[in-house]
């Protein structure tokens, strides 16, 4: 199984109860609609390994999900920190002009007064902002994603112009 067509939903935070549950940390925007999952992958040494769903319960970005095969607490807590992951063909659909976070990581960024300013390294989340990160002249830059500075992202050409203000990039 490849974990590039895969793609990170959460991960197993702790045993829950006495029954093998587990409580997870969610993306909530990562599933369509978490109580109709019949099953998910859970990185286990490098590999991801598939497991089948008894029962979830979702609470904001916590669920608390009973797995199959999984029936102690001594059972569950081999699990915590593991990763879980749902194949990127079950994704939401986004809206024109929206994208995942590792969807343009490599984008090349194109400033229309600077020119290039080089490639998406990563896409951090500060608290309710999202950040394109990227080196320029061996600095460090974050772009934020919401707000006038993106102008474009084309994702056959793999390309996003933004338009930053007089100074930012002196910052």
């Amino acid at each position: 199984m490849n974990i590039n067509d895969h793609y990170k939903v959460g991960f197993i935070m702790r045993p829950h109860g006495l029954k093998g549950e587990v409580t997870i940390s969610t993306d909530a925007n990562s599933v369509a609609d978490w109580e109709t999952l019949k099953s998910l992958f859970i990185e286990r040494k490098s590999q991801l390994v598939p497991y089948f769903i008894e029962s979830i319960s979702v609470r904001n970005d916590k669920a608390f999900i009973k797995l199959e095969d999984v029936s102690t607490p001594e059972q569950a807590a081999l699990l915590k920190g593991s990763s879980l992951y749902l194949p990127k063909e079950s994704r939401p659909k986004l809206e024109r002009g929206e994208f995942y976070n590792e969807d343009v990581i490599g984008f090349e960024v194109m400033d229309e007064t600077h020119g290039p300013l080089g490639f998406v390294e990563d896409v951090e989340l500060v608290g309710p902002n999202r950040f394109l990160i990227l080196s320029y002249i061996q600095k460090e830059i974050m772009i934020p994603v919401n707000g006038p500075f993106i102008k474009s992202i084309n994702k056959s050409k793999k390309k996003i112009s933004v338009s930053l203000p007089d100074g930012f990039l002196d910052i």
